[in-house]
């Protein structure tokens, strides 16, 4: 029997340093990043400032598909709806909607800013407690989807319904034991103890209103996909329950958002991509129990998904550049950014990665990385392995897509301007950085403290 002789390969030897320790600790394993969708961060940097927010459009639609993808092989009718309280920036919230993404507002500013982005009101979702009567008049008016989060607003609705002779698009926020603790009983009208079958038999009794959905929010960046089956079983009980006693079938089912995105908790022992449900996990939790619940088969309702942070998290990364190194009272290495918690609000919440943008040393030393803010509570990282950062290096904050463009305020410093890369690899300008006017313009002196001499 004749054998073919093997090729030779070369052997390659790989040097191994994350295990080799020097006088101030291990080395690092990790490489700088230097670009982000291949232009360059630190012209970047130079051409728009540091700090400087960074949206990749070409992971926001990567992520959404991969996410729709999950949920439509897995339910035939599927509709997400962009959470614009997560990142209300035009730009951001028109890629959504291109790619065939609702728009879901907590808020009279909100509504009003997906109007003027061009979403019809018909696909436009009004959640939360606070709607004046002027947002109801006016949602009502565009046939949107309103979900009643109190009695008093249901009251204000069916007097605006006699009123104007319109017939209101409904439907109620439901909340639930689904196993989470502490569970979120603020919003909605809960189960258990019936609040939500008496208010979904007034809508229904009253004739005034239109019910068409049934919606659950059980909590935020929820590391078990399970309470999602548990909240889309009850939300089935309701919808058969109303079928049976008034023979009609709600349109939709909205299990809200609140899927966990791929940055690690302070204080989680392991890294979220260890330990957090995937978007299959949810998805097949929520299908799974809607298509094996006893609603009709012939009138399956649209499920929507409100998904904000999962699907904007890895799109947002926050450039800045470094102040000082200090050593603190007993020695530590201290690092201040010229990144603050006014504009990372998420640091409070997250251990975000950081990686230097420059070649660097692999010797690597336990680090503090401070804000510049004139406060003790400015701390971006209580603790990251780092190497040695001097004054004018860069880095890389990652997965700031959410919250922190909505929730960032102006204190001490102004905001940073945000860029958008295309997927052809162009830079834009989607905010501008503030200036001094965006603060004094709204400010009035009387005219008595306008002079002084010191």
């Amino acid at each position: 029997m004749t054998m073919n002789k093997l090729n030779y390969e070369r052997p390659i030897i790989n040097k191994i340093e994350n295990t080799m320790p020097n006088k101030i600790g291990g080395r690092s394993g990790f490489k700088p990043i230097t670009e982000i969708d291949g232009v360059r961060i630190k012209g970047m940097i130079s051409n728009f400032g540091s700090p400087l927010f960074v949206i990749s459009e070409a992971t926001i639609r990567k992520t959404y598909q991969s996410a729709y993808r999950a949920f439509t092989t897995r339910y035939p009718k599927v509709q997400f709806a962009w959470s614009y309280k997560t990142n209300y920036l035009n730009a951001v919230c028109n890629t959504f909607h291109q790619e065939g993404s609702w728009a879901e507002v907590v808020s009279g500013f909100e509504y009003e800013k997906a109007i003027n982005n061009g979403v019809d009101g018909r696909h436009i979702i009004f959640n939360g407690p606070d709607k004046t009567k002027a947002d109801l008049q006016k949602a009502i008016a565009n046939q949107s989807l309103i979900h009643i989060d109190h009695l008093d607003e249901y009251y204000m609705i069916l007097n605006i319904a006699e009123e104007t002779n319109l017939r209101p698009q409904v439907a109620i926020r439901v909340n639930m034991d689904t196993g989470i603790y502490p569970m979120w009983d603020r919003f909605g009208f809960n189960y258990e103890n019936g609040q939500a079958w008496d208010v979904l038999n007034k809508i229904m009794m009253n004739k005034k209103m239109d019910l068409i959905g049934l919606h659950a929010h059980i909590g935020t960046y929820m590391m078990e996909a399970e309470p999602y089956k548990i909240a889309a079983s009850k939300l089935s009980e309701l919808a058969v329950s109303i079928n049976k006693k008034y023979n009609h079938y709600i349109k939709y089912i909205d299990l809200g958002g609140g899927f966990a995105s791929n940055n690690t908790l302070k204080g989680a022992y392991l890294p979220a991509e260890d330990t957090n449900p995937t978007i299959d996990d949810y998805a097949e939790a929520i299908s799974s129990a809607l298509l094996n619940s006893n609603i009709d088969p012939d009138h399956l309702p649209l499920l929507i998904l409100e998904t904000g942070r999962a699907l904007i998290d890895d799109a947002g990364s926050l450039l800045g550049t470094v102040i000082t190194n200090k050593r603190d009272s007993k020695g530590a290495r201290n690092t201040v950014l010229d990144i603050g918690v006014n504009i990372l609000f998420t640091s409070f919440w997250y251990n975000h990665k950081i990686t230097p943008v420059q070649s660097f040393s692999h010797h690597i030393e336990d680090t503090k990385i401070y804000g510049p803010l004139c406060m003790n509570i400015d701390v971006i990282r209580e603790s990251i392995s780092l190497p040695p950062l001097n004054t004018g290096d860069n880095v890389i904050i990652h997965r700031v897509g959410a919250y922190n463009m909505t929730q960032w305020m102006q204190f001490i410093t102004l905001r940073p301007a945000v860029v958008m890369i295309s997927e052809k690899g162009d830079v834009n300008i989607i905010r501008e950085s503030e200036k001094i006017e965006a603060i004094t313009d709204y400010e009035k002196v009387p005219s008595h403290l306008k002079d002084f001499d010191l």
